[in-house]
C-alpha cells in the first residue's frame, strides 16, 4: 500500500537530534526495524523516522493499524500519550505535550456540551452513540487541572506554571534555547518576562548572558521586596510603641494595666483597715 505522510502529524512532534537520528538509522541498518509502523487508514501517525530510514535503505517494515482512531483529535491525543511516556524527551517537551492534550480535551468537552445527542434526533441510527461518551475517553478522564497535568509530564505544578509562562511570553529565540537545553526552565520563565528584543539579544549571545539575564530579572523582582521590608522596619522602629500588635496582644496589655490599678486600690483600702 501507498503510505501517506501527513506534514502536520510528521511535525507534530519534535524531531530527533542529529546524534538521535544517527543512533537510530544504526540500529535499524544493523538490527532492522523492529517496531511496526501505526497506521491510520494509509496515513502514517507513528514511526516517521523509521519510515524515512527504510525507505532511504530499502529495508523491509511492518505496519499495524489502530482501529481506534475516530479522528485527527484522536491521533493527536494518541500521539501525545505515547511521547509522554518516553524517557527521551525533555521536561519542557513533555510540558508542551500535556497542555496541548489539555486544550484538546477541553475543545471536546465544549464542542459534547454543546452539540445535540445524536441518539435523540429523528433520523438517528439506532446504534448512535451519545455525544458525551466519545468526548469522555479515556484519554479525556480528569485532565482539567493543573495538577493533572503535571501528573502526566511527570513534573511538578510550579513547572506546569513556569512552561505556560514561556509558552505565552517567550521569544522564539528563547524557546529554541530551552529545547536545547542551553538554559533552564526556571531560568527561561525568569528571561521571558523581559521585552521580546531583549530575549533575543540573550539567546544569540548564548548560554553564559541567557544566565545573566536571569540573574537580574530575579535581583530586580528582590530588590522591591526588600525595600518594602526596610520599609516596614524603619516604621515600627520609629514607632515609640515599638512594632505593631496583635488585638489579642493589646487587650491582654490593657487587662493587666485594669488588675493593677484594682490592687493599689485594694492595698490602700488594706492599709487604712490596719490603721483603724
Amino acid at each position: 500500500m501507498d503510505i501517506v505522510v501527513n506534514e502536520e502529524l510528521k511535525a507534530y512532534i519534535d524531531p530527533l537530534t542529529a546524534e538521535e537520528d544517527e543512533a537510530l538509522e544504526r540500529s535499524i541498518l544493523a538490527e532492522g526495524c523492529r517496531d511496526a509502523l501505526v497506521l491510520w487508514g494509509d496515513v502514517l501517525v507513528d514511526g516517521h523516522n523509521r519510515y524515512r530510514i527504510c525507505q532511504k535503505h530499502g529495508l523491509p517494515f511492518q505496519t499495524v493499524q489502530n482501529p481506534r482512531f475516530r479522528s485527527m483529535e484522536d491521533v493527536h491525543l494518541w500521539m501525545i500519550d505515547q511521547h509522554l511516556g518516553r524517557r527521551s524527551i525533555s521536561d519542557f517537551q513533555r510540558g508542551v505535550l500535556a497542555l496541548r492534550k489539555r486544550e484538546i480535551v477541553a475543545e471536546r468537552r465544549t464542542r459534547a456540551a454543546t452539540a445535540p445527542d445524536p441518539a435523540t434526533t429523528a433520523d438517528a441510527p439506532a446504534d448512535a452513540a451519545p455525544a458525551q461518551a466519545v468526548a469522555d475517553s479515556p484519554a479525556d478522564a480528569a485532565f482539567n487541572s493543573r495538577e493533572a497535568i503535571a501528573r502526566a509530564a511527570r513534573l511538578s505544578s510550579s513547572q506546569v506554571v513556569m512552561i505556560e509562562k514561556i509558552q505565552k511570553q517567550a521569544a522564539p529565540e528563547l524557546v529554541a534555547a530551552v529545547k536545547s537545553g542551553t538554559i533552564s526552565l526556571n531560568a527561561a520563565a525568569a528571561v521571558a518576562t523581559l521585552p521580546a528584543e531583549q530575549q533575543i539579544a540573550a539567546a544569540n549571545a548564548g548560554k553564559d548572558e541567557l544566565k545573566q539575564a536571569a540573574k537580574r530579572v530575579r535581583e530586580s523582582k528582590r530588590k522591591p521586596r526588600e525595600d518594602r521590608d526596610d520599609r516596614d522596619r524603619s516604621v515600627a522602629s520609629a514607632s515609640p510603641e515599638g512594632p505593631a500588635e496583635s488585638d489579642e496582644l493589646r487587650a491582654l496589655r490593657q487587662r493587666v494595666a485594669e488588675l493593677t490599678v484594682e490592687n493599689e486600690a485594694l492595698r490602700r483600702q488594706l492599709a487604712e483597715l490596719q490603721l483603724q
